[in-house]
C-alpha cells in the first residue's frame, strides 16, 4: 500500500514500519503490544507465523486483544467518560509525554507552517470549498504568525518532542481499566515530531467536537494541574483548528458531507467533513480572554464553581482554571489527590503559591486565553495580586465572593474525599475565626453558595462582573 504520506508496499518497509510501531508504543502500553513476527510460507504451501523455516511473505505485529467497547471514542459514544476517566486520561497523556525526551533545534514556526500547506493541500485535494479553504488557510497562518514567538520559546524550552502524533480518541483504550494511549504514528517522524501542546490538542479537539466543551475543558485543566504547562493555551487557536481540519479532510476522502457516498461514520453527523471544516473555522475566532477569581473561606465550593463556569469563558476549550491547592500539590511534585505535611502550608509557601499562581494568570491571559483563578483570596494581598495579573495583561478582571453559613462549610469540608484541598474542619474552623469579622471584599461579586450560585455568577459575568 502506497499513499501520499505512506509507504508500505515493499516487504523490507512494513518489517520496520511493525518494528518502529512496537518501539514507540511499548513503553506506553506493554500490555497491547508484544512482539514483531514473520509470516512464512512453508515447503507445503501453507502460511504460518513465526519459525525459521519458509519464505517471509509479510510481518505481523502481535497484540493483546482489546474489546470493542473498550476504545475511549467508543466509551465517549456510549456517554461513559466520566470525570474521573477524563482526568485519568490527562494523567496519561502528561506521563506519557513526561517520558519522551526533548527535540533540540527544532524550528517550531516553521514546522506548523509545513503543516498547515500540508492540510491546505490535503483539503482541496478531498474536495473540500475552496473558498472556505483559501479563507481558513489565512486565518490559520496568520493565527500561526501571531504565536510564533511562543512557539520558538516553547521549543527552546524542551516542549517539542517525538509525540504520539495521532492523539485522538480512537487512539486511547482502556487496559485493566487505565486510558492507555496506542497506535503512535510510526510512518512519519516529522509529522509526530511535535509540540507536546499540539499532541494534546488532537485529543481536546476530539473531546470538544464529539463529547462537548466542558469534557475538553476537564482534560485540558488536568493536564496543566499535572504539568504546570499553562503556555500551551496561548496556541490553542491554530492548533485546534488544524486538528479539526485533519478531520475535515480525512473524512472527506470518506465521503463523508463531499461526496456524497456516506463512510462508516454516515450515522453520526459529527463526522461530517463540513462539520470538522465549520468547528476548525470556529477555533480560529476565539473570545477574548478575561480573569475571573473564586474566593471564600474552604467549602463554599470554589472549585465546583470554577469548573462548571470554565467551559462557558472564552476561548476553545474554555477557560484554564489555575487552583492554587492544584499548584501547591505540583511544587511538592505530587498528584492533586495526594495530601501533603503541615509544613507545605506555612507563610512562605503560600506566597510562592500565590506568586505562580499570579504569573501564570497573567500569561495565559495575556496570550489571549481565559482564566480562572481558584483561591481562598481570605488575604487582601493575594485579592490586589489577581487583580493586578489581569490589568498586567491587560483583560477584563472580576471577583466572586462566596459565602454560606458555616454549618453548611463545616459539613462540605467533612464529606471531601479525593479532593486536591488538604483542609479539615479544623482549618476552616481557624479561618472563619480569623476572618469573622472581616467584610466581603470591596469590588467583589458576593454570591450566596449555601446552595447552586452557578446561575448569578454566569449572570454576574454576563454583565461584566
Amino acid at each position: 500500500m502506497a499513499l501520499g504520506f505512506l509507504d508500505f508496499s515493499t516487504l523490507a518497509a512494513r518489517e520496520r514500519f511493525a518494528r518502529r510501531e512496537l518501539a514507540l508504543n511499548a513503553p506506553h502500553a506493554p500490555a497491547l503490544y508484544r512482539d514483531v513476527l514473520p509470516l512464512r510460507r512453508g515447503a507445503d504451501g501453507a502460511l504460518r507465523l513465526g519459525g525459521e523455516d519458509g519464505a517471509v511473505v509479510d510481518w505481523v505485529l502481535r497484540m493483546a486483544p482489546i474489546p470493542a467497547a473498550d476504545f475511549l471514542d467508543a466509551v465517549a459514544a456510549r456517554g461513559a467518560l466520566t470525570p474521573a476517566l477524563l482526568d485519568a486520561t490527562a494523567d496519561a497523556v502528561a506521563a506519557m509525554h513526561a517520558a519522551l525526551p526533548p527535540v533540540t533545534g527544532f524550528d517550531a514556526p516553521a514546522a506548523m507552517r509545513r503543516v498547515l500547506a500540508g492540510n491546505l493541500d490535503a483539503a482541496r485535494a478531498a474536495g473540500l470549498p475552496a473558498a472556505r479553504i483559501a479563507a481558513l488557510g489565512a486565518a490559520a497562518a496568520a493565527s500561526i504568525e501571531g504565536v510564533a514567538p511562543k512557539l520558538a520559546a516553547r521549543a527552546a524550552e524542551g516542549r517539542v518532542r517525538r509525540c504520539h502524533g495521532d492523539l485522538h480518541l480512537g487512539n486511547l483504550c482502556l487496559i485493566e481499566g487505565r486510558p492507555t494511549p496506542f497506535d503512535a504514528l510510526e510512518f512519519d517522524e516529522a509529522l509526530a515530531t511535535i509540540d507536546t501542546g499540539y499532541d494534546l490538542a488532537f485529543l481536546l479537539m476530539d473531546l470538544e467536537h464529539l463529547v462537548g466543551r466542558a469534557a475538553a475543558n476537564r482534560v485540558l485543566n488536568r493536564t496543566v494541574a499535572r504539568t504546570g504547562d499553562a503556555g500551551l493555551t496561548a496556541a490553542l487557536p491554530p492548533w485546534l483548528a488544524l486538528r479539526a481540519l485533519i478531520r475535515a479532510h480525512v473524512e472527506a476522502r470518506r465521503g463523508q458531507g463531499v461526496c456524497g457516498t456516506p463512510g462508516d461514520a454516515a450515522a453520526d453527523p459529527r463526522h461530517d467533513a463540513l462539520a470538522y471544516l465549520s468547528r476548525a473555522e470556529e477555533f480560529l475566532a476565539p473570545a477574548p480572554a478575561r480573569v475571573v477569581a473564586i474566593g471564600g473561606l474552604q467549602g463554599t465550593g470554589k472549585s465546583t464553581l470554577a469548573r462548571a463556569l470554565a467551559p462557558g469563558i472564552g476561548a476553545a476549550p474554555g477557560a484554564l482554571v489555575l487552583r492554587s491547592d492544584e499548584i501547591r500539590k505540583r511544587r511538592h511534585g505530587a498528584a492533586p489527590e495526594d495530601r501533603l505535611p503541615p509544613e507545605a502550608y506555612g507563610a512562605a509557601a503560600s506566597a510562592g503559591v500565590f506568586a505562580e499562581l499570579f504569573a501564570l494568570a497573567a500569561g495565559v491571559a495575556r496570550g489571549g486565553h481565559a482564566v480562572i483563578a481558584d483561591a481562598a483570596f481570605l488575604d487582601a494581598g493575594d485579592r490586589a495580586g489577581i487583580a493586578a495579573a489581569a490589568a498586567a495583561a491587560g483583560v477584563p478582571f472580576t471577583g466572586v465572593w462566596l459565602t454560606a453559613p458555616l454549618d453548611v462549610l463545616r459539613a462540605r469540608v467533612a464529606a471531601r474525599r479525593d479532593d486536591a484541598s488538604d483542609a479539615t474542619v479544623a482549618v476552616l474552623e481557624a479561618a472563619a475565626a480569623a476572618h469573622a469579622e472581616a467584610p466581603p471584599p470591596a469590588g467583589w461579586v458576593v454570591l450566596d453558595a449555601a446552595g447552586d450560585p452557578l446561575p448569578a455568577a454566569q449572570a454576574a459575568l454576563a454583565r461584566g462582573g
